[in-house]
């Protein structure tokens, strides 16, 4: 595991990286109130879907602590108020969903009627939330090593690493995996515009792990793959529609269409988790829109003129046709995905159904 935790539990309260700061800094925050949980994600001091789950997951139990509710009914409606509120926070990434339905569930069929017996409950089902990530990106990382040449050069967008994750990562934990395996790797890293995420985060992550690399302007991409040998792109999501439409980051898609310009194989690495069944194609994901300035700024020194305005959508979605294969937990989905995707999500939720069984 890495030496850095994007998120604990400890003491009741949630301790997370402050992931604003970083590499220059490395400061953890104390969070004890459900509000402070959503501002965090809102403003991404955490960040990356499957690290939002789980955030949300502790929030919800932070949620049942601060509660002063009378009866459990009382409390009941305090956490639905706490589910809005998380849920609000950013609204594309569908972990986050995810993780507070699950919690606000185990709740529902939970028949105490105990405050504080209930927040047991949450807490016990924030931390199965938090291992079945862990568990869940190690072995996306080892179904895609059948993928990869022994000498690999990777295009990655973003940060999919133990940052955006509660450990290890998804696309990064794919290069990881790999690096681990005695794979000859090496990754050319989008810097990430506009709130540069590569450059801050994944870069980061890579020195710590030891792995060469080297950062890209994101309009590179395309060059970088005609005129060195690139073996593959990998990046993560935040959510998969059912005809494997795929929303990430903005500028994935770009990097998709330079990918099948070029021929390179354009991978995504999904925990069934962001799979969303319920919308039929990319069309009905919701993007969030974020502000200005953080287009026309960079870390407070404004580098546009005055007065000019920007769009900023925080994710685009590619077509399904663009990308090669979905890498889950549960194994490699490809095309026609709308038969594929739905097998694999039934088989990780058999495994977490088999994984509570034991608890």
């Amino acid at each position: 595991m890495a030496s850095y935790r994007t998120l604990e539990w400890r003491d009741n309260s949630l301790i997370l990286l402050d992931q604003r700061v970083l590499p220059h800094q490395v400061r953890y925050l104390t969070l004890t109130r459900v509000e402070e949980v959503a501002e965090a994600i809102q403003n991404m001091t955490v960040r990356g879907a499957p690290a939002i789950g789980a955030t949300a997951a502790y929030g919800m139990a932070l949620a049942a602590l601060q509660s002063r509710a009378s009866s459990p009914q009382e409390l009941r409606h305090n956490l639905e108020q706490a589910a809005d509120l998380l849920k609000a926070s950013r609204p594309t990434a569908v972990n986050l969903a995810w993780a507070v339905d699950r919690i606000l569930n185990r709740i529902r069929i939970s028949l105490s009627n105990d405050p504080e017996a209930m927040f047991r409950i949450i807490l016990h089902e924030a931390h199965r939330i938090a291992d079945e990530d862990i568990r869940t990106n190690r072995q996306i990382g080892l179904n895609a090593l059948p993928l990869l040449p022994h000498k690999v050069t990777f295009i990655h967008h973003c940060n999919t690493g133990a940052l955006a994750t509660v450990d290890y990562g998804t696309a990064l934990g794919i290069i990881r995996t790999a690096h681990e395996h005695g794979h000859d790797v090496f990754v050319y890293v989008d810097e990430t515009r506009p709130r540069l995420q590569g450059a801050r985060l994944t870069a980061w992550e890579l020195q710590q792990l030891g792995i060469p690399f080297q950062i890209i302007v994101d309009g590179a991409s395309g060059y970088v793959m005609r005129t060195r040998k690139v073996d593959a792109v990998v990046v993560g999501c935040d959510r998969v529609a059912r005809n494997g439409d795929t929303a990430n980051k903005i500028g994935t898609y770009n990097l998709a269409i330079a990918a099948r310009a070029h021929g390179v194989p354009f991978y995504v690495a999904a925990p069934t988790s962001t799979i969303d069944l319920s919308l039929p194609n990319g069309d009905a994901i919701p993007i969030e829109e974020r502000t200005e300035d953080e287009i026309t700024m960079i870390e407070g020194c404004r580098i546009a003129p005055e007065s000019a305005s920007a769009y900023n959508p925080a994710f685009d979605v590619t077509p399904a046709n663009y990308i090669t294969a979905i890498i889950t937990e549960a194994g490699i989905a490809y095309p026609p995905y709308d038969e594929s995707l739905p097998s694999l999500v039934e088989l990780a939720q058999q495994w977490r159904t088999s994984i509570a069984e034991q608890d």
